[in-house]
């Protein structure tokens, strides 16, 4: 109501400006001269401004024959467009000057305005191909996700635009959840354009999702073919989906199946640790343990771990624990600073009951990194030499609190794995999990952790306590690594049942514990 008003009152004002203009010009005096072929013409201040206007329009309509008269030519000389370019000429510009205000609008975020401006220049171009595409932009903007599917199925019918409109849809299905549609769509997008790097992205994640591990790797190879993956990155992932299809393979016949990708996935990326766990217990069931060796002391060399350790025990099972000493040494001599390293040489002697060996292994990590693990054997360390139950009791409770150690943590999420895992629980990200500790892992207690040592006794508490309290110290923490201490109290020097107890959780297996 208000604009109308205010066009009345403009148009109102013009006329009244004009025939001001008129009645200045009749009352004023001179005027113009023309001699043409020896007449004279002369006009008023009224009539020379009329006869600009009639020569100003004169040469605008005499352009406008003139561009038709060429257009006319063009249509003669086999241009079957030339004349509708001409007619259609002012509608085109005005959808695209609509066109760009919409997608001005689009990207100031005034989806309403765009798509209003969309469908503005759909009116004069005729183009859906170009005003579509902001219309189903614009109202996934505005979140009226039915009108952007419902635009999205008509650039389908383009073969210009079907990737574009498969592309869109496949989006709406990921934000609702809808995988399996969505699996569907990028397989379909991944055939149009098998380049596009997203479409790449979205269709390997979403097999890994499905644990489609062939689906994947043929995707993986596809990104490599097209430069979209460096080659290193390429076979690292490639190791990750072969050790992932290797581990779900669980029938008996199939078993030398699993063997073969588990060794394939190791000669891809030979510091994947899993994959090198797997392809030594390969190697061990074919009766291959020198190579089993190898593939162990390789992926040592690039990442110390308890499961590389774990699985270098199963090679010889049921040796003794000064035997294993012995043969571990082929493991412990590579990078023996590591901390790895100095934790597994304690867990081995702790098994073969050699405490002081035991403690020059762990070193100064109870000092620079006093994690659950280092106090655990150290506890173990201390109960083994024959210490009092109170000095054992103080390290298992700053066990309890203290920092878990390195574990399988998602890079992209800081979420924490028991196991290694190709797809994060928490992010689903794809190929994140690495070996380190986590940015927040103290353990948090109810009630406060700093009253632990006035229950179970401080450290630098040396009185002495009844023998039957020394079962309390045990199993504080149902978490901890498996170098306990025993249950019960003894000398420096303790009997042989007892060492397997602290028996460390490299050189632990079932076979191992029935033969003793």
């Amino acid at each position: 109501m208000l604009w109308s008003l205010i066009k009345i009152v403009v148009f109102v004002a013009l006329v009244a400006a004009l025939t001001l203009g008129a009645g200045y010009l009749l009352e004023s005096q001179g005027g113009v001269q023309i001699t043409v072929a020896g007449m004279e013409y002369t006009l008023g201040p009224l009539q020379s401004v009329m006869a600009a206007i009639v020569v100003v329009f004169g040469v605008w309509l005499f352009f406008k024959l003139f561009t038709l008269l060429i257009a006319t030519l063009k249509f003669i000389n086999g241009d079957d467009t030339a004349l509708s370019r001409y007619f259609d000429r002012n509608r085109e510009r005005k959808g695209y000057q609509a066109l760009s205000e919409g997608l001005m609008a689009l990207s100031s975020g005034e989806g309403r305005l765009a798509i209003a401006k969309a469908t503005k220049a759909e009116k004069y171009l005729h183009k859906p191909e170009l005003t579509d595409l902001i219309t189903a932009q614009a109202a996934e903007m505005v979140g009226d996700r039915r009108k952007a599917e419902e635009v999205y199925k008509r650039l389908l019918k383009n073969d210009s635009t079907r990737f574009v409109g498969i592309r869109g849809i496949m989006k709406q299905k990921l934000a609702t959840g809808d995988t399996d549609t969505a699996l569907q769509l990028a397989e379909r997008a991944f055939a149009i354009k098998p380049k596009h790097a997203e479409v790449q992205d979205t269709l390997l994640q979403l097999q890994a999702e499905k644990h489609d591990w062939a689906g994947a790797r043929k995707t993986l190879a596809a990104k490599l073919k097209h430069g979209a993956l460096p080659r290193d990155v390429y076979k690292r992932r490639d190791a990750v989906l072969a050790l992932s299809a290797a581990t779900e393979i669980d029938d008996a016949e199939a078993s030398g199946k699993a063997a073969e990708t588990a060794i394939e996935a190791n000669r891809a990326s030979p510091d994947l640790v899993p994959a090198a766990a797997l392809a030594a217990r390969a190697y061990i069931a074919q009766g291959r343990k020198r190579n089993a060796i190898k593939v162990l002391k390789k992926a040592w060399e690039s990442h110390p771990h308890p499961d590389l350790a774990a699985a270098f025990a199963e090679i010889e099972p049921n040796e003794t624990p000064d035997q294993r000493i012995q043969r571990f040494v082929q493991l412990t001599r590579i990078q023996p600073e590591h901390r790895e390293t100095r934790l597994l040489k304690a867990e081995l002697n702790l098994a073969a009951e050699n405490f002081p060996e035991a403690r020059r292994a762990l070193g100064d990590l109870l000092d620079k990194n006093p994690d659950a693990r280092v106090l655990a054997i150290m506890a173990a360390i201390e109960k083994g030499e024959g210490a009092k139950d109170a000095v054992v009791r103080g390290y298992l409770a700053k066990a309890l609190t203290a920092p878990r150690g390195p574990q399988w943590v998602c890079e992209k999420c800081n979420t924490i794995h028991a196991e290694w895992t190709p797809i994060c629980s928490n992010c689903s990200a794809f190929d994140t999990l690495s070996w380190t500790t986590p940015p927040q892992s103290e353990v948090v207690l109810p009630a406060g952790a700093d009253m632990l040592p006035l229950i179970v006794g401080a450290l630098e508490d040396k009185s002495d306590e009844p023998a039957s309290e020394a079962a309390d110290v045990v199993d504080l923490d149902p978490e901890a690594p498996a170098t306990t201490a025993p249950t019960e109290a003894k000398p420096a020097r303790p009997e042989p049942e007892d060492a397997e107890v602290i028996e460390p959780e490299a050189a632990k297996d079932p076979e191992k514990e029935g033969a003793k």
